[in-house]
């Protein structure tokens, strides 16, 4: 099995691409760990495996990218989901519909991709946005929060948040906007890059250093970071936005705090 190569890591401004199938699977014969990754699906729905995909399956805290693949004589599948195979790792899913039930691709077909690029735009700028507040929420309380850290974040329209160990009171709310605004409006560049291990010490960043069996990688390859130049730098294979300023004005809804950790909730307009 071959890892499908994530051509939306290197060239996240393609919006459309032409790939080989390599796989077409209905989801009724799919193994039970792969067909609870989009429990949405019917029964008469397919997956599709391609050589490469510009297609960013949900994970990392964002949503998956949705659209078309279309062949060279007329077949059209409709992308409503894709995801990371829990079976074949590396392996790139794309769940949904044939528009044509007789006319479905096969192993060898050419076939083009084309994403909704509104729906990338709006997931790429909140994934820059979680980010920027990540780094505004560090800077402002890493010194002021006992045993702070940055957790997780979830970059979905619905439910944007960053999480961070440490108790983070409501009356830094507005100190956390403050600075957030500063830096969306400082059009910090938001540059993506490919590091090992020792350009993370070099950097005095070894606290962010994946664990690379965990993903499923070789020892050669580069961990893909993205940096917000002035601010942070973050393990990510998501998609961004190139500069802060572009991810337009971003608002700290609230502040919720249980277990020892805080969650700082955002929304973008």
């Amino acid at each position: 099995m071959q890892r499908t190569y994530l051509t939306f890591q290197h060239n996240a401004k393609l919006h459309a691409l032409q790939t080989v199938v390599t796989a077409v699977r209905s989801v009724a014969g799919l193994e039970e760990a792969n067909k609870g990754l989009f429990k949405q699906a019917k029964e008469d729905d397919h997956v599709v495996v391609t050589e490469q995909t510009i297609f960013h399956p949900q994970g990392g805290g964002q949503p998956s990218d949705v659209g078309v693949m279309k062949g060279t004589d007329g077949s059209s599948f409709d992308v409503s989901m894709v995801r990371m195979s829990a079976i074949n790792d590396g392996e790139v899913l794309h769940f949904g519909k044939f528009a044509d039930a007789s006319s479905i691709f096969k192993p060898g077909d050419s076939v083009t991709q084309t994403i909704n690029t509104e729906k990338r735009n709006l997931y790429s700028r909140y994934h820059t946005a979680g980010h920027v507040l990540g780094a505004a929420v560090r800077h402002l309380l890493e010194k002021e929060i006992a045993n702070f850290d940055e957790l997780k974040a979830s970059h979905f329209p619905d439910s944007a948040a960053c999480e961070f160990q440490g108790l983070i009171e409501g009356k830094w709310k507005d100190a956390i906007q403050t600075r957030l605004d500063e830096y969306i409006s400082k059009n910090m560049p938001v540059e993506i890059d490919w590091w090992d291990e020792d350009d993370f010490k070099a950097n005095g960043l070894e606290r962010l250093i994946p664990d690379r069996k965990a993903m499923g990688m070789t020892d050669d390859e580069k961990f893909r970071v993205v940096r917000i130049v002035g601010a942070e730098v973050y393990p990510c294979g998501g998609t961004h936005v190139d500069s802060t300023e572009l991810c337009g004005k971003t608002n700290v809804k609230k502040i919720s705090r249980a277990k020892g950790t805080s969650r700082v909730s955002y929304v973008l307009p």
